[in-house]
């Protein structure tokens, strides 16, 4: 009987070693996405990304305060639980944004957030650093080129 129990408790000790063994290999496998991640968003000109959704195409020309201004109290109205200017809080500062990512990225971030950041390599990082998702806040392509308007008046902390 002592036999028996010896050769079960060595045939225990040797599976747990052997499984702790191969530990190692499928935390490989776990982390190798959030390497090839960060790989595709460093290959990536944030700048040149035009995301995904329904922007592919903008033409900008000189800021139009009006709009800018109205862009300020939709960002006002709808954003300001998440963002601040030049301060983060549950999403990122916002000033500068339009020298980081391009003017489609930020339309398609607005408008649909939720595909943005299953699809776009940037947005899933940005996910990934502020843990909460971006709320869609449903609005128009005209307001959501409003809000455009108003961060491209911002470009450092002195223009808040």
């Amino acid at each position: 009987m002592n036999l028996k129990i010896k050769v079960l408790a060595v045939a225990i000790i040797a599976a747990v070693i052997t499984s702790c063994g191969g530990e190692g290999k499928k935390e490989d496998k776990v982390s190798a996405p959030v390497e090839e991640q960060k790989t595709v968003v460093e290959e990536t000109d944030p700048l040149k990304d035009k995301g995904v959704g329904p922007i592919t195409n903008i033409t900008l020309d000189e800021i139009d305060q009006a709009k800018a201004d109205e862009g300020k109290a939709i960002f006002t109205a709808k954003c300001t639980a998440c963002h601040k200017i030049s301060k983060r809080l549950i999403g990122p500062a916002l000033v500068g944004v339009t020298t980081r990512r391009s003017p489609e990225w930020i339309m398609n971030m607005i408008l649909n957030p939720e595909k943005m950041v299953a699809e776009n390599a940037i947005a899933k990082a940005l996910l990934a650093e502020y843990v909460a998702p971006m709320a869609n806040q449903n609005l128009t392509e005209a307001e959501a080129r409003l809000v455009l308007e108003y961060f491209r008046t911002k470009t450092s902390a002195e223009d808040e």
